[in-house]
This record gives structure tokens, sequence and C-alpha cells, in this order.
């Protein structure tokens, strides 16, 4: 029997390479598209959700996990291991914290972590969680570090086009109209839980990256090197390379992983976003 397994949901955004690298485990959240209920992570894709909405208009619907899910994924993990830490979307944005910690109150050997993050956010708290654990640390040390890191995720993406969040009801249709028609590119941010609006950038997506790049890392000050995300939502590959070289360049992270956002995400922000996300040494203000 392990001692310890490590789990998120699949808003985490975390390669099948690193999952399998880890052995971490994923319970996938449920998207609805049309008539039909779908796993995130393996039974839809994000291009199939874009393709879905350029022939209908009509965008998915993402559901929390519930506690019927929850209470059997935590006793299937309980029988091969003797703690299980899950990591959850953010609780401001999702109620699978609330449901998953209700069902881990019955076992004092199932920790809930919230990552009051989304994405790759979350997914760097997974990392070092699981690294913890190769390294031979109890889980109330890797819970106890882990909510001490909370506060230092330094999460963002820059959106191309704003039309995904407008047809959530997650923008006005005349803040989406009037992006579109003065080029704005506005980058989206994480900051205690909640999705914020940062800088707005002017100008096409590829000229604007670069910028964002060179400028969240340099307002971050003292970054953790161990490794930082390069996350996007189905860009164009040269975009993403480019991306890659200018952080490669900075000499500021001895990994780098590069992710595609699943369909959760997906969702919400569209295709042509991309960002950079990693992990601060003091807590951000």
């Amino acid at each position: 029997m392990k001692k310890i397994i490590i789990a998120s949901d699949s808003t985490t955004d975390l390669s099948e390479e690193l999952i399998r690298k880890y052995d971490i485990r994923i319970l996938p959240m449920i998207i609805t598209l049309g008539d039909h209920d779908y796993f995130d992570f393996g039974d839809l894709t994000p291009d199939q959700i874009y393709q879905h909405y350029e022939e209908t208009g009509e965008l998915p619907k993402t559901s929390a996990i519930n506690l019927v899910r929850f209470e059997k994924f935590f006793a299937e993990l309980r029988k091969e291991a003797e703690s299980v830490i899950f990591f959850t979307l953010s609780s401001e944005m999702s109620s699978s914290f609330n449901n998953a910690r209700t069902v881990a109150l019955d076992d004092e050997n199932v920790y809930v972590v919230d990552g009051q993050n989304l994405s790759t956010g979350g997914g760097l708290l997974v990392l070092k969680a699981a690294e913890m654990a190769e390294a031979g640390l109890s889980a109330t040390e890797i819970v106890e570090k882990c909510q001490e890191l909370v506060p230092c995720v330094d999460a963002s993406f820059v959106i191309d086009d704003l039309e995904y969040l407008k047809a959530g009801g997650r923008v006005s249709a005349l803040s989406a109209n009037a992006a579109s028609m003065l080029n704005i590119k506005p980058c989206i941010m994480v900051r205690n839980g909640k999705m914020i609006v940062g800088r707005k950038y002017h100008g096409k997506l590829k000229v604007v990256v670069k910028k964002y790049v060179n400028e969240i890392i340099e307002e971050a000050g003292d970054i953790d090197r161990e490794f930082g995300f390069i996350t996007h939502s189905g860009c164009d590959k040269q975009l993403v390379d480019e991306v890659y070289r200018q952080v490669s360049e900075m000499n500021i992270f001895d990994k780098i992983f590069i992710t595609r956002a699943g369909c959760t995400v997906s969702s919400h922000c569209g295709p042509d976003t991309i960002g950079v996300l990693f992990i601060r040494k003091n807590p951000i203000c």
C-alpha cells in the first residue's frame, strides 16, 4: 500500500506525461454539451467544444463534482493508500471544494486543499505536493506547506477574444464589442481565488504576448526556480514555441512545462488564450 496519493480535479490541466510521472489521480469534471454529458479529460476535447460553438452558438455547461462521485473516488483511493490529498478548483469558482471537504469529514486520512486557483495554477501545487510525497513528508506536512504556497501562485492569461466570456455571461456584450473594435487583449489574473482583469494590451496577439511575458516576470520579483508552466487553450504552435523560447532565454526556471488547457477552462476562455504560471517565493500582495 502506498503511503500517500496526490489527486485533483481535472481543472489542474496537467499533461498526461506529468500525471504518469507522479502517479497523480484525476477526478474529471462533468461537461454538458448539447444533450450529452461528458467527462473532462478524456471524453471530449476543447476543439470539439469550439466546433460545436461555431456551428450552434451554444457553449457547454460545466458542473461541480457531486458528493456521490467524491465518496466513490476517495473510497477507491483509500484502498491503495494510507492517506489521500486532493486539490480542487478555487472555492470562489466552484462548489467542488465544499463537496469534497464534506465527504472528507468522514475520513481523517483524506485531506482537501482549496487551490484558490484554476488551470495549472492549481497544477503547480499538485506537482509540489507530489514531490514532497516522494521526499517522504507526511500528509499533514504536505498540506500545511501547500496551503502556505497557495497565495504565492502567480496565474495569469492573455485572452485574444472575449467572445466566449461574452457568450458565457462573464463580460457584457458592450465590453466585448468595444475590446474587439479597439483590438484590446486583456490579461486575466487570479487573485484571492477570483479572476480579475489586469492590464489591457493593444495589438496583435503575437506582439501582446511578448510584452505580457516580460512584464509578468519582471513584476513578480523573486520566483521559485524549480518549474513554471506555459498553458494555452489551443494557440498556434509557432506562438507557443516563441513564448517557450522567450521564457527559456530569461533563465528563470529549471524546468518549463507546456500544457494545453482542458475542456473546463477552455469552454470559458475560448481558443487563443495563453499564460505563464509559476510560484513566487513570497505571497502576492
